[in-house]
C-alpha cells in the first residue's frame, strides 16, 4: 500500500475515532447549543486533530466555525475528546475562521491565552 494511502487511512480512522467518542456528547451538545455540531465534526476534525502542525482550515471548516457557540461546544469537551483534539489548535481554527474565543475561555482543560 502506498504512503499516501496509509496516511489517507490513518486519518479516515482519526476521524472516525473523534466521531466516536465525540458522539456520546453530540445530543447534550447539540441540545444545549445552537449552530451544526455535526458539520463541525465532520468539516474541522483534520485541522484539530492532535499531533501535526496547525494548518489553514477550509472554506467549508470556517462556515460551519461561524454557525456554531463555540463557548457552550466548549463547556462540553470531555478529557476522551481532548485525547484526540488539540483545544490551541481548536482555538487556532476558530480564530482564522473569523470568531476567536475570547481570552480567558475555558474550553475543556484549555485556557485560551
Amino acid at each position: 500500500m502506498g504512503a499516501s494511502k496509509v496516511a489517507g487511512l490513518m486519518l479516515y480512522l482519526s476521524i472516525l475515532c473523534a466521531e466516536i467518542i465525540i458522539s456520546s456528547n453530540r445530543m447534550l451538545v447539540s441540545a444545549q447549543c445552537q449552530g451544526n455540531f455535526q458539520g463541525l465534526v465532520q468539516e474541522c476534525s483534520q485541522y484539530v486533530q492532535k499531533g501535526g502542525p496547525k494548518q489553514k482550515p477550509s472554506q467549508g471548516c470556517c462556515n460551519v466555525v461561524k454557525t456554531v457557540n463555540l463557548s457552550c461546544v466548549c463547556q462540553h469537551i470531555t478529557p476522551d475528546v481532548e485525547q484526540i483534539i488539540s483545544m490551541e489548535k481548536a482555538a487556532y481554527v476558530a480564530g482564522f475562521c473569523g470568531k476567536p474565543l475570547p481570552h480567558g475561555t475555558k474550553c475543556g482543560s484549555y485556557t485560551v491565552p
